[in-house]
């Protein structure tokens, strides 16, 4: 018992390192920079960690792998297979000798030895071989797809996390703002030139906006998890993007005509490369279940082993024993020539297959339409936002020396630095968006990311 039990503990021992070990495989492997306790991460690496870690790409990756089984399997229908093993015979009772005689008899008889056989169906095999290296083509552009898709959510999420970071920053810079206009307010309402209903007015927007920056705490976090679990980090882990400061990028150029951009996305896009190989592949079947049953299915058979055995239960008389079979036939009817159920099914599957290739063609047309306008629109909105960001701060410079002069009041300095906040939101989240778009046209241009 003694041993046994040793083994049991060590066994114990060995699972709670292991367990130990992968709880702390997602902190230890980023090999991140921190800060505190979170860590910093920026776009490359996102991108690259979603290429490499994505449970998506890793479910369309083991679609390759089995998409290649079987076509190894497709191939191996052209090779003989190879059967060894013992039959035995035993009977008991009446039985027909060759001239019609039919009377008692007890005999057995055993045959050990190998079979090597084969059945060949030749048209069927050739047909599902072509249309399984069209599934292994498919599968392949299938994870070039699915990259695609998962490093644009990747940024995307990125870009969510980046402004999120930016409102918090916003609304730090705004409590400032309010904090020091309540100092202000309430030594004039000390000094007896202020009434305490206007510091009370300040205290309130000190307040709203504390609640401002814990909020924008919560999406923080909020944006952080969602990024982890696209990237496939330990849950517990916690990012912060490398840089606070949100600016527009260029990646894509969009003075292209429209027509052209959407020549180029479909030359480029996986998805439809990936239909294509499916249609292909349905078309084969299709071509297969008419003309495949046209070609003789090829079968032979070699055994190769002994024969033993005789009257009662005897197991003398063995010697060698070698049989030869060869067959050529055709199948007529269900699954073979002139099955038209089955001809007309595989026609509507090529079919089928031939509009979703449509689908996917008019798809990507309209994403290339869709985010191309949004690039354009969200440009022209930037500079919009940038001229009321301007406003906005003009506007609190203002309130602010008209109240050192004792002639502005307490509701303009308050909306004044409402607007700024609202104007620096505003023109944060449209870059935000912009960037966003600019990934999104990239992807349906289907271009790396």
């Amino acid at each position: 018992m003694k041993p046994f039990s040793l083994v049991i503990g060590l066994l114990s021992g060995a699972l709670l390192i292991g367990a130990s070990s992968v709880a702390q495989e997602g902190s230890s492997s980023l090999n991140l920079p921190k800060r505190g306790d979170t860590y910093v991460i920026d776009l490359p690496t996102v991108l690259r960690l979603a290429n490499a870690q994505n449970l998506d790409v890793q479910i369309a990756r083991e679609r390759l792998v089995e998409a290649k089984a079987s076509h190894t399997s497709a191939q191996w229908q052209f090779f003989p297979y190879i059967s060894p093993g013992i039959t035995y015979r035993k009977h008991e009772g009446r039985v027909q000798a060759v001239d019609g005689a039919i009377f008692d008899a007890s005999k057995g008889s055993y045959a050990p030895g190998v079979t090597l056989g084969m059945q060949l169906d030749l048209g069927e095999a050739y047909f599902r071989e072509l249309a399984a290296r069209q599934v292994v083509e498919g599968a392949d552009h299938g994870i070039a797809a699915q990259k695609s898709e998962s490093a644009l959510v990747a940024a995307q999420s990125y870009f969510d996390l980046l402004f999120a970071q930016a409102a918090v920053d916003v609304a730090k810079e705004a409590l400032r703002i309010s904090t020091n206009y309540q100092d202000q307010t309430e030594q004039a309402v000390e000094a007896g030139m202020a009434f305490r209903g206007d510091a009370l007015r300040v205290k309130v927007q000190a307040e709203r906006n504390r609640l401002a920056i814990e909020q924008s705490e919560q999406e923080r976090k909020l944006a952080s998890a969602r990024l982890v679990q696209v990237l496939n980090l330990e849950p517990t882990v916690e990012l912060t993007p490398t840089s606070d400061e949100i600016v527009p990028l260029s990646i894509v150029e969009t003075n292209i005509a429209l027509g052209a951009l959407v020549r180029q996305a479909v030359a480029n896009r996986p998805e439809l490369k990936q239909g294509n190989a499916s249609l292909e592949a349905a078309r084969l079947a299709a071509r297969g279940a008419v003309y495949g049953p046209m070609v003789p299915t090829i079968g032979a058979q070699i055994f190769a082993g002994g024969l033993g055995g005789g009257t009662g239960g005897s197991l003398g008389n063995f010697g060698d024993q070698q049989d030869y079979f060869l067959g050529v036939s055709w199948r007529i009817g269900p699954g073979g020539m002139f099955d038209s159920g089955r001809t007309r099914g595989t026609e509507a599957r090529a079919k089928t297959s031939e509009l979703l290739v449509e689908k996917i063609y008019d798809e990507i047309a309209r994403q290339v339409v869709d985010s191309s306008v949004k690039v354009e629109s969200l440009r022209r909105q930037i500079d919009m936002a940038k001229s009321a960001l301007s406003a906005a701060t003009d506007g609190l410079k203002l309130a602010q020396m008209r109240r050192e002069f004792a002639v502005g009041v307490v509701l303009e300095n308050i909306q004044s630095e409402q607007d700024l906040t609202r104007a620096r939101l505003d023109y944060l989240r449209l870059i935000s968006d912009y960037n966003k778009a600019q990934y999104d046209l990239a992807r349906a241009l289907g271009r790396n990311l």
